[in-house]
This record gives C-alpha cells, sequence and structure tokens, in this order.
C-alpha cells in the first residue's frame, strides 16, 4: 500500500451502517484504471492469502456481476464476470483456489480456479449452513457439508463432492429430517437437532461416526444449544434450560461430545437481531484451559474466570491503583473487576475484549469496578499475566490491535466524531505514545494488520465524512525498532491462578515476554512458551461425571443426581463387553497431570450384561406416515436400550409381509417396502431375547393425492334453519380425511373427521362457506355462498324414471339439470329468473327443490305475478311480516302448481289467482285440481328438446315432473 490511499469499497455491512440511507458511491478503482466504473454497495472484499484478493462489484455500464482477482497482492487486477449475484464467498481452508459462492436465493455455487469458471452445486442450501471439509477429518478434500431443504419442504443433511453434486450424488449423513439452520460442522463434531412436538433432539458426530444422541442431565430439557468451543477433543457448549430466559448454562463434554456436565450456571445472554444469541463467555486465547464468564443472578452481573475448563470459577482481582497510580478503594469480595464480554458488530475492530494466541497471558479489555457490571462505563484493563493482576489503562473504550506477538499494542477511541491520533505501547500498556496518523481527521471504520503475527504494519481505515470516499492510511511501527531481539532481551513469567497455584491444567507452564526496556523486534521466529512440567494430580484435577453435580457446600465432591442409576449399564454396553461403573469423576479432558490422586481409581470393571430390550422405535425415513401407493418406504428401527447383538426383531408391515431379523442395524439392513393399494396398515416390531422383550407400532396412511372436493349445500336457507353442509371427496377411496369448515368471516374453522356438518345461520344475507380436506399427502378445497332468508318457499319436485337412466350423479350434470328448469319455468311462468332456483339433489331417484325467493326491488310487477297465482296445500313458516310480491304471509298453501291443459301435448306450470276465500282451506279445491298436486304429468316441449347425453344425439328423454311436498319458510 501507498502511504495515503483512496479506497471506494466497503464490506456491505459497513455500508449500511455508515450510509443509512442507502446512497451508491462511484469511483474508479486505485490499482487498475483500464476498469470501467463500479457502484458500491455492494462491494465485497475477500481476502484469500497474501497473495490473493478477490473483489465483487457490479458494473454500472455492463450491469453484470463481476469478479476482480488478484494473484499479486492487490497490484493488479483480472476482471471476470459472473451470472449470479454472490452474497458469501467461501474459501476453501487448505487449497486457495478453491471457493464456492452463496447465493440469497439458496443457490449454491463451486469454482477451482479463483473463480474464473463456476459450476451449480445445489439449490435451496440454507444460508451459512455450508462447510468446507475439514482436514485430518474427512478423507476427500473436495467435500462440502451442508443443510439444504428437500421437495417436501424439509431439511437434510447431505455432502457431496465438488465436481458431482446432483441430485442423485448428493449423500444424506443424517437419516431423517433435521431442524433447520441446525447444522454445524467444526473440528471432530459435526452437530444437528430434531425437534418432535414440543421436544428437541441433539445429536452430535464424532470424527464423522454414526450420529448420537447426546446427553444432558435428564431434566435439563434444553430450549437453545449453543456451541462454545470443541478445541482440545471436548465439545465445550451453552445451554438454556426450560425455566431460564436471558442466561445459560456451560456445560462441557467427553471426548466424543455424548455425555455432559455442567460447570458454571446462569451466564448471561443476549439476544441479537435475526434471532442471534450471545453468551457471555470467552475463550481466552493463548493459554489452554483458560475461559472468562458473566454470571447473572438475581439480576446482578460479575465477571468469574477459570484456569482449569470449568472445575473452579473465581472473581477478578481488581487493580491496586487507578490509571494514574492513584490507590482505589475497590476491595474483596465486595469490590471486583468486570467486564463486557461483547463481540464487535464490526468484525475489523476488536470486541470488548482482546486476546490473542501469539501474546499469551495479555488479556485487554473493557469494563468496571464494583460490586457488579456496569452496562455502560466501559474503562480499560489490562494484564499480563493472564487475569492474576490488572491496571486500568483508559478511562473509555478503544479498540485494540495487537502487532509483533503483542510487542505493540495500538489503541485507538472507540467514538463516534472524526479522530486524527492513536495511542501505541511498547511495554504491554504500561506506558503509552500519542500518534498523529493523519493530518486530516477521521471516521475511523476499522483497523487492519498485515497477515502474519509478527507485523509491526497495520492500516486504519475511515472516512473524512459520510459523503466522501473512504481513506486507508498505512501506519508502519518497524521503524521505532533498530533490532532484532536476542535472548538477552527477553524474561521468563510463570503462569499462577488467582490462588498462586502453579500447576494449572495438570502442569507447570512458563513463558517469555520481551523485557520493559528492550526495543527490538520479536520478528517471525518468536515462540513465547518457554517449559512445561507435569503435575501429580490433585482434586483441581477432575470433574464430575455425567450423572453428578458438584457440591455446594464441598466443592471437591460429586453427588450423583436423583434420577442416575449408578448401577446401569452404558447404552452401548454388549454382551461379551465390560464396563466401568463411574465414581463419579472423570479426569479434565487435555489435562495433563501425572500420578497423584486418582478419582477415578476406584471404578469397578463389570461384565456387560444381557439387557432386555427397551425404547424400541420405528419410524419412516423422512418421518412421512402419509404415503402414497407404490413409494418406496425404508423404515427405521431404533432401540434406545438393551442389547441389539442377540435380539430377535419380528416385523409386521401390516399387508401380509413378515420378517425376522437377528442383530438389527439400520445401516447394514434397512426394512425396505411399497404397499400397493390405498389403506391405513399397522406396522409392528417385536424386539426380543433372552431377558426380556419390547414392541413398536405405528401406522402408516397409504392413499393417493386427493384431486377434487365438491360442497353440497342447499343454496338457500332460513335464518336459524338446520343446515347440512356435505363434502364430496374424489377419488371416492380416499381415506382418513380431515375436513376443515370455514364459515363466513371466522377465522377459526371446524375441524371434522365425517364429510359433513350441521349448522345454522343467524343473519340473513350472503354466507360464504368453504370446505378443506386434507388426507397428510395433498390439500384440496370448494367454496360455496348460501342465501339466508327470513322467508321463501320451497316446492319438491320429483321426475320420471326416464331421467334416472342418463343421471351420472355428479354435481355438474345436477347443476346443469337445474338451471334448465328454473330458465324453463321463469319462460312459461314469467316469474323473474332470480326469484326461481332449481336445486337437483343427489343419488337416485332424481328429485330436486325449487326455491321461490322474495323479490323487494321491483314491486311494480307484483300485481301481474299474483293474478297467475293457484294455491295447493302446503305448510307454512315465517320469520317476519316480509314476503314475495306474488303471495301473502296469511296464504296457507303455496302459490304454484302444475296443470295438463286439455287438447294438449304440453303441460306447463300455470299460477292462477284463484277466491280468497278458497286459499282458507284445503278442502274447497276441487277434484281435478287434487289430482293434478297428487302427480299430474306435465311435458315441456323446451325440455323434451333437450339432448341429456343420447349418444345418436336425439332427445334422449321426455321429462315428467311432479309436485311432491310444498314448504312456504
Amino acid at each position: 500500500y501507498k502511504a495515503r490511499q483512496r479506497w471506494l469499497g466497503s464490506p456491505d455491512s459497513f455500508f449500511r451502517r455508515l450510509l443509512p440511507e442507502q446512497r451508491i458511491h462511484c469511483g474508479k478503482l486505485p490499482f487498475d484504471s483500464s476498469t470501467s466504473d463500479l457502484c458500491f454497495p455492494p462491494f465485497l472484499l475477500f481476502c484469500l492469502s497474501l497473495f490473493q484478493v478477490v473483489l465483487v462489484g457490479s458494473s454500472i455500464n455492463e450491469r453484470d456481476q463481476m469478479l476482480f482477482i488478484s494473484t499479486d497482492e492487490g497490484s493488479s487486477f483480472q476482471r471476470q464476470s459472473i451470472s449470479f449475484t454472490p452474497d458469501t464467498l467461501i474459501f476453501h481452508p487448505k487449497e486457495e483456489d478453491k471457493l464456492l459462492a452463496y447465493c440469497k436465493e439458496g443457490r449454491l455455487f463451486a469454482s477451482t480456479d479463483l473463480g474464473r469458471k463456476w459450476t451449480l452445486l445445489q439449490e435451496r442450501v440454507t444460508k451459512d449452513k455450508v462447510f468446507w471439509s475439514v482436514s485430518g477429518v474427512d478423507v476427500d478434500p473436495d467435500l462440502v457439508h451442508m443443510e439444504m431443504q428437500d421437495t417436501s419442504g424439509g431439511y437434510l443433511y447431505v455432502t457431496c463432492l465438488i465436481q458431482n453434486c446432483s441430485d442423485k450424488m448428493v449423500t444424506a449423513q443424517f437419516l431423517g429430517k433435521i431442524d433447520h439452520n441446525s447444522l454445524l460442522v467444526q473440528d471432530d463434531y459435526i452437530f444437528v437437532k430434531v425437534t418432535t412436538g414440543n421436544r428437541t433432539k441433539h445429536f452430535v458426530s464424532y470424527r464423522r461416526n454414526e450420529f448420537v444422541q447426546m446427553k444432558f442431565p435428564k431434566y435439563a430439557l434444553p430450549k437453545d444449544v449453543q456451541i462454545v468451543s470443541t478445541d482440545d477433543n471436548q465439545v465445550f457448549l451453552a445451554l438454556q434450560e426450560w425455566y431460564q430466559s436471558d442466561t445459560y448454562n456451560l456445560y462441557q463434554s467427553d471426548p466424543q461430545g455424548v455425555y455432559y456436565s455442567i460447570v458454571l450456571e446462569n451466564v448471561r445472554s443476549t439476544k441479537q437481531p435475526e434471532e442471534n444469541v450471545l453468551i457471555d463467555v470467552l475463550e481466552v486465547r493463548g493459554i489452554r484451559g483458560v475461559f472468562l464468564a458473566n454470571q447473572k443472578i438475581d439480576g446482578k452481573v460479575t465477571t468469574l474466570i477459570t484456569y482449569n475448563k470449568g472445575q473452579n470459577w473465581e472473581p477478578l482481582a481488581p487493580p491496586t491503583t487507578d490509571m494514574n497510580g492513584k490507590p482505589i478503594s475497590c476491595k474483596a469480595p465486595h469490590c471486583h473487576l468486570h467486564l463486557h464480554l461483547r463481540w464487535a458488530d464490526n468484525p475489523y475492530v476488536s470486541g470488548t475484549v482482546h486476546t490473542k494466541d501469539s501474546a499469551p497471558g495479555l488479556i485487554m479489555g473493557a469494563g468496571n469496578l464494583g460490586s457488579k457490571l456496569v452496562e455502560y462505563k466501559e474503562e480499560m484493563y489490562i494484564t499480563s499475566d493472564c487475569g492474576k493482576t490488572w491496571r486500568q489503562v483508559f478511562e473509555e473504550e478503544h479498540h485494540i490491535l495487537y502487532l509483533d506477538h503483542g510487542g505493540v499494542i495500538v489503541a485507538i477511541k472507540d467514538t463516534s466524531i472524526p479522530l486524527k491520533i492513536l495511542k501505541f505501547s511498547i511495554d504491554e500498556g504500561r506506558t503509552w505514545t500519542v500518534h498523529n496518523f493523519t493530518s486530516t481527521s477521521v471516521f475511523v471504520d476499522g483497523l487492519l494488520s498485515e497477515p502474519g503475527d509478527e507485523t509491526l504494519v497495520m492500516t486504519v481505515f475511515g472516512h473524512i465524512s459520510y459523503r466522501s470516499d473512504w481513506e486507508l492510511v498505512k501506519v508502519d511501527f518497524r521503524q521505532s525498532f533498530p533490532r532484532q531481539c536476542t535472548e538477552s532481551d527477553y524474561v521468563s513469567w510463570q503462569l499462577t491462578d488467582l490462588q498462586g497455584e502453579k500447576c494449572i491444567m495438570g502442569q507447570e507452564r512458563s513463558f517469555r515476554k520481551r523485557k520493559d526496556t528492550a526495543f527490538c523486534i520479536k520478528g517471525k521466529s518468536y515462540t513465547s512458551a518457554l517449559t512445561t512440567k507435569p503435575c501429580q494430580c490433585t482434586e483441581q484435577d477432575f470433574n464430575c461425571d455425567y450423572g453428578f453435580e458438584r457440591s455446594h457446600t464441598d466443592g471437591n465432591r460429586c453427588f450423583a443426581d436423583f434420577w442416575h442409576d449408578l448401577d446401569s449399564p452404558p447404552e452401548d454396553c454388549h454382551l461379551g463387553k465390560t464396563y466401568e461403573s463411574s465414581t463419579g469423576y472423570r479426569k479434565v479432558i487435555s489435562n495433563m497431570c501425572e500420578g497423584g490422586l486418582n478419582k477415578q481409581q476406584s471404578a469397578t470393571q463389570h461384565n456387560c450384561p444381557l439387557l432386555p430390550p427397551k425404547g424400541l422405535q420405528v419410524s419412516i425415513k423422512g418421518q412421512m406416515l402419509a404415503v402414497a401407493p407404490g413409494d418406496d418406504i425404508t423404515f427405521i428401527v431404533h432401540q434406545e436400550q438393551g442389547d441389539t447383538s442377540s435380539t430377535k426383531y419380528q416385523v409386521d408391515l401390516g399387508d401380509g409381509v413378515r420378517a425376522i431379523y437377528q442383530n438389527l442395524t439400520v445401516t447394514d439392513e434397512p426394512i425396505q417396502h411399497r404397499y400397493k393399494n390405498p389403506g391405513v396398515y399397522k406396522v409392528t416390531v417385536k424386539a426380543e431375547n433372552m431377558a426380556g422383550h419390547d414392541e413398536a407400532t405405528m401406522y402408516i396412511q397409504v392413499t393417493a393425492p386427493l384431486q377434487e372436493v365438491h360442497l353440497e349445500v342447499a343454496p338457500i336457507t332460513g335464518r336459524n334453519h338446520e343446515v347440512n353442509l356435505t363434502a364430496i371427496v374424489l377419488p371416492t377411496e380416499a381415506n382418513l380425511s380431515v375436513f376443515y369448515w370455514w364459515i363466513g368471516d371466522n377465522l377459526q374453522p371446524t375441524l371434522t373427521l365425517q364429510n359433513s356438518l350441521l349448522t345454522r345461520f343467524p343473519e340473513t344475507g350472503e354466507v360464504s362457506v368453504t370446505v378443506q380436506a386434507s388426507n397428510g399427502r395433498s390439500m384440496v378445497q370448494d367454496t360455496r355462498t348460501v342465501r339466508v332468508y327470513d322467508n321463501f318457499q320451497v316446492i319438491r319436485l320429483s321426475f320420471s324414471t326416464n331421467l334416472d337412466r342418463f343421471n351420472p350423479n355428479i354435481p355438474e350434470w345436477r347443476e346443469d339439470i337445474g338451471q334448465m328448469v328454473t330458465k324453463i319455468l321463469t319462460k312459461t311462468t314469467g316469474v323473474p329468473l332470480e326469484s326461481l332456483l332449481t336445486v337437483v339433489k343427489p343419488g337416485l331417484p332424481t328429485t330436486a327443490d325449487l326455491y321461490i325467493l322474495p323479490l323487494y326491488t321491483n314491486p311494480a310487477k307484483r300485481t301481474m305475478f299474483v293474478d297467475k297465482v293457484h294455491t295447493s296445500p302446503a305448510k307454512s313458516y315465517e320469520n317476519n311480516k316480509s314476503h314475495s310480491p306474488w303471495f301473502r304471509t296469511e296464504d296457507a298453501y303455496p302459490p304454484l302448481f302444475f296443470r295438463k291443459l286439455p287438447g294438449s301435448r304440453n303441460v306447463y306450470a300455470q299460477m292462477h289467482n284463484e277466491k280468497e276465500q278458497e286459499m282458507t282451506s284445503p278442502v274447497n279445491h276441487s277434484e281435478d285440481t287434487q289430482h293434478i298436486i297428487q302427480g299430474e304429468e306435465f311435458i315441456d316441449d323446451d325440455l323434451d328438446s333437450q339432448t341429456l347425453g343420447n349418444a345418436g344425439g336425439s332427445p334422449a328423454f321426455r321429462s315428467l315432473v311432479r309436485t311432491t311436498t310444498n314448504h312456504c319458510y
């Protein structure tokens, strides 16, 4: 870099923070005048190594996504057009020419030539759940681990090679579906979780072996699990138990990551945007086994430190003087030092606590003195002996950068105002020098160091104003040191805990550091570790085993939890093998002590007994209990406890297929089957050995997807009258369908297993009725509108048996016949079409209901209609005094019947206006009228002329309509 260099791009997150209005900043790339103008955001910078750089941007001229690739430390760049918009680039940890590109829409691409050519690997991939192979664990370096969505909407953990990652070549590494966003591949371990109902199970694979359920204390009932560390062949995690809301408990595992014991309760947590959770625990880099954590009890937050991976925790000792050398009144046990353990949102500045592998013992953090942590008090403190003694260095929070293995500490104030100075120390923070790094104040947005722990070159980047270009300022400290350090420039120091104990993690360790008076460069060859000496084992080298807790009164004693059976053999104990009963203690992993106390020595060796099968479960791969005929099904048999090698398993698949398995294993002998016919099948698995037996049952619904549902409902009904809603489902052999009934504006459906529902409508008007039918594999719906009246008339119609021969009994045919009858009656009687409705009923013989509706909108036609009224006996119902314009509510008889006209083949429905006294009693009707009501035929020319299914196209039938029971509502 030049001494000062204008920079036109920034990471996308910074651009959003600095330019909340999302203004677009354009300019020329500084390293190649031939490149076209670029627009930002987004402009992403990815560094692969010391020599290779990849930039992502978009061209204003071409509107294409572009990669700018450099292989010479940014001296020159080659432009590469790409056909997708990358959201994240993931570089191979070992082979710098290989990288993955993730797009926001879920597509994943791979390149093996540093971004010049790309291949689509998969679609529907979960963001941030893509991992390259881990060296020394995965066999093939081209392997990719990913979480992806399958066609049913569930999520799977799969792997593939970047050379061929088609759907047929991906390998499901976990049997069944996993929770969304749950895959984590880290070092020797792979983690997934599966939620069923309201219970979540967490699984781990150690060094790519079979997944095993993680064993927490029985009643921990985790709501959430966050992995803190997988260093030193052990999992260190934070678990939120069922009773916790803003705290987590810390647990550590055995080497396989299966069995977990608690090491610290009530660690503070903070929820972040996008459902992220921050746990106040920090692994101190540079010295194994040292962690910092903020514990929250009764709303009070205090900072604790452990030197032995959680076996003991102690509060931080306060400094004796302030930054000006004056004594302070903070004394233990009522006053301690407390630190904020926050990660920085900006990846180019340090968090509130800064440590580094190449600077062991050097910790610098922001916090306060007192009885608890104060949220907005951020004084800066430093220790150079790994937390034993502390010194105050600043009154405000600063961004920190370590150079030359901690030989130079750079600090820039964390502030929203522009700066032109920085501070640096070459004696571990005892004295500080102020340096003007620029003549013009800038808003500082990040600190960068050149690659390598030995570097003395750093870069400050920021901007002069919110509308200005980016400023990149290089600061080179090499000129401050005239020579390389020699052995005489170093002094040794020994690691101890707060009590002065030298044996930490089973050994005494000494380190070396540069003398305060030595002005020299440590350089690339510098090593901080000096000597190690193993110690004899003591109480401090043992933690409580799984199923045990540390006593609150005697910190060196572990007692068994009430739910833990001391005599129970482990689940993987098979006949012919041996196991040790736990003493309640296990040696801290990575502890190097030798000899001395062995709290595991009294463990008794036992032969594994023949255990009866227990916790037998049968499930389907993919967890779909509803399948289609002909689908390939893989049954999975799982047994939580008991011997499997000498157990006989009898499997009955419910359709006559039976099998017997000996030494059943899921991976070696999966049970595969295919059901031919729809139905409900009971699948049973019986496990039996000489010690006992167990049985598991499941029900499989084999059903074809639903094709259609038709809602049968009377389109007209009276207020508060009982209405029958019926759903006709196709195919008719569909079984175990669930029906959801949505009535009116009600957002809560009524659920039934029957295809019908009785209901009432309390208000007049139009009511929308929707039915949804679901059988576990598909869902269909139909909607009808029901008109609710206070009064109307219904005339039951019957047809001659000729019509039955052409009735296919389907909804479409019934609707067509009903519409045709309505039109004929409208034409014949003059009654408006909107006041007549014919509904043909399902089934045989063919019948129909003729609805005569009140007409309120055109009273001028009332006289004409009433003149045509002729009554017949009927039953009368009234809700109020509103009525039809062609009949009166006091009429006790229906106004419509059919009469055969003398001398004519045609019979017309006629409405006659009879004398009012004739309407008062059925005995006043003539014999001729009674004869007609009982079934006199009527044949209409229009109806006769319709073709209703005759293959020859000639009239298929002559319809005979009879009026039956008449009702007035």
